[in-house]
Parts: structure tokens; C-alpha cells; sequence
């Protein structure tokens, strides 16, 4: 079994995520700002759940985090970045602090793991695994500093999945669908759109064994995943279509 980190797991995807891989039998310590959720998990299973108080925009602070998460599960076999911040509203009348805050968090959060996991991962032939999204491939209207950090992460897994491919470590990026979190909860989209978290958390933990560069917790999620790369403009502006019709019809 394998020790985890998971960035962001006290509640949504990554909360699911830390369960599916606890009942997998394996160790997870959770880096986040907010830690109260976690408590039923302890309870379930006492001494393979860490959790860690951790802003994963400040370099330090994921630092020592991640080397405690190490020390206290006895190695790394995997780094999981999955915090998030997302805002919503057009770029027009969104101000450069907002962007900051977001890229702080979501690209800047994922850069400091990888560079503090390293070490650790490189000892294990561990992994790395950066949540992206759809958005970060094709665009959104409405949400261009989230869409504009996972376009960061995009291009940041890529180069480092090249420059480590000697040295035993494997570079992931996590891609799940529309889930119904509470980040997510200002979009105007029916419930029906969204993914629950349980089974895209949990879909994901059952496929971190994989090798493939990009993981989705569903075959269906796969394939609208691989439409996306090949077609980035045609789907971003189809789904935005889409769910602005779903919200107006919703109203």
C-alpha cells in the first residue's frame, strides 16, 4: 500500500479522494487551510490519516508540511495537488488581484508541492498529480482566472513529465468533470449537470495506479476529456452554450 498527500481534502473531490484511497488501505496526510471535515475520517482510520494545516500558497508552509507528511507516514509513493480557488465573473470586471489570488492557490500551490515532494518521490519512484480541468484546455466564459491557472498547470505537468522521465517519477494530470462542490456552487447550472463528488473522488483514487498522463474517474469523463484536446475552441464555446441555455431555462 502507498502513502498519499492530498492538498485540499477537507471537503469536495478531494475529500472523496482521501476516503477512496484510506479504504484502499492506504496512508494520507491532507494539507489544507480548513481541517474540520476530516474528523469522521480520523475516526474510520486511526493512524492513516495525517491531517496538516497548510496554506499551499506559501512556499514554506507546504514545505515543512510535506517533509512532516513524509516523516509521519514513513515515505512518499504519491503528491496529489487538488486545492482550489475559483471566482466568477468576465474578465472585463475582474482585477488583477483576483487573478493573483487564484494562480496563488492553483498554479502556484501544485509548483510548490512538486518542488517539495521531489526529493521524496524520487526515493520511491513516486508520482505527482495535478487536478485540472476542461476549462483549463478550451476555455470558459466567465471563470478566465481558474481556466487561466489550470491552463498553468496543463503546460506545467507537461514539461515536468518530460525532464523527469529518467529519474523515476511520473507526472499526472487529473481531469474531472463538472462536480457539484462548493466552489463550484455560484455557477447558474442545473443540478443535473453536476458529477457527485463521492463518485468522482472516489473514481479517481480506484485510477492513480495508472499511467496514463491524463486520469479521469469514468470512461465517459476520458473520452469528453480527449474531445477537448483535439478540439479545445469548438468544445469550450459548446459547453458554455450549453449551460448558459441549462441556466436560463433553469430560472
Amino acid at each position: 500500500m502507498g502513502n498519499y498527500i492530498v492538498t485540499g481534502g477537507n471537503r469536495g473531490i478531494g475529500y472523496y479522494l482521501t476516503e477512496g484511497l484510506l479504504e484502499g488501505g492506504h496512508a494520507v496526510a491532507v494539507l489544507d487551510r480548513e481541517l474540520d471535515g476530516l474528523a469522521p475520517l480520523v475516526a474510520r482510520f486511526p493512524g492513516r490519516l495525517w491531517p496538516l494545516l497548510c496554506d499551499v500558497s506559501r512556499e514554506e508552509e507546504v514545505a515543512r508540511s510535506v517533509d512532516e507528511a513524509a516523516r509521519l507516514l514513513g515515505g512518499l509513493d504519491g503528491a496529489v495537488h487538488n486545492a482550489c480557488l475559483c471566482t466568477f465573473a468576465p474578465a472585463g470586471e475582474t482585477g488583477e488581484e483576483t487573478y493573483r489570488a487564484v494562480l496563488a492557490v492553483n498554479y502556484f500551490g501544485a509548483l510548490h508541492l512538486a518542488k517539495s515532494a521531489l526529493p521524496h518521490l524520487e526515493r520511491t519512484g513516486g508520482a505527482l498529480y495535478f487536478t485540472s480541468s476542461g476549462v483549463g484546455v478550451t476555455g470558459f466564459g466567465g471563470i478566465a482566472p481558474y481556466a487561466s491557472s489550470k491552463g498553468a498547470i496543463e503546460a506545467l505537468a507537461k514539461c515536468l513529465r518530460i525532464e523527469l522521465a529518467g529519474r523515476g517519477v511520473g507526472v499526472h494530470l487529473l481531469h474531472p468533470p463538472l462536480t457539484d462542490t462548493r466552489s463550484a456552487a455560484p455557477l447558474p447550472v442545473p443540478k443535473a449537470f453536476f458529477a457527485a463528488p463521492e463518485a468522482v473522488g472516489k473514481g479517481l483514487a480506484r485510477r492513480l495506479g495508472k499511467r496514463s498522463f491524463v486520469i479521469c474517474h469514468s470512461p465517459a469523463q476520458q473520452f469528453q476529456v480527449r474531445l477537448c484536446y483535439l478540439f479545445p475552441l469548438k468544445m469550450g464555446a459548446m459547453m458554455d452554450r450549453m449551460l448558459r441555455r441549462a441556466a436560463e431555462q433553469g430560472e
